[in-house]
C-alpha cells in the first residue's frame, strides 16, 4: 500500500524515491559518467551483487536512471542518469559541501 503523502508532499516523495542505503552514492557515481554494472560493484566493495541489482531496478522504476542493455555475449549493461535524475545534481553538490563541512566539524576539538 502506497502512503497517501507520495506525490503530494515533496519531502516524503523525495525520501521515498531516494530510499536505500546506496541510492545517493549511486547517483554520485552516475553523475560523473555512464557506468557498467560491474564497475559500480567495484566502486562499492561492501555492496553485494543482489543489493546493487535491487537498488538499480528500483531507481530505474522510479525514473532516476536509464538502463541500456547491449545485445552481445557476454552481456553488457550500462547505467546513466535520466533527465529527472540529472536534475538532482545541484542537490548532490549541496550534499557534498555539507558533508565536507560535517567532516570538518567532526574533526574539531569538542569542549
Amino acid at each position: 500500500m502506497q502512503d497517501e503523502r507520495f506525490g503530494k508532499c515533496p519531502y516524503f516523495t523525495a525520501q521515498s524515491v531516494l530510499q536505500g542505503k546506496w541510492s545517493i552514492l549511486i547517483m554520485h557515481y552516475l553523475s560523473e559518467d555512464t557506468i557498467r554494472f560491474n564497475q559500480l560493484l567495484k566502486l562499492m566493495p561492501h555492496m553485494t551483487h543482489a543489493t546493487l541489482s535491487k537498488q538499480l531496478k528500483k531507481m530505474e522504476k522510479d525514473g532516476l536512471i536509464i538502463r541500456k542493455e547491449f545485445p552481445q555475449v557476454p552481456p553488457k549493461v550500462e547505467y546513466s542518469l535520466s533527465d529527472i535524475g540529472k536534475k538532482f545534481l545541484p542537490v548532490l553538490d549541496s550534499l557534498e559541501e555539507w558533508g565536507k563541512e560535517y567532516i570538518q566539524y567532526m574533526n574539531e576539538p569538542k569542549i
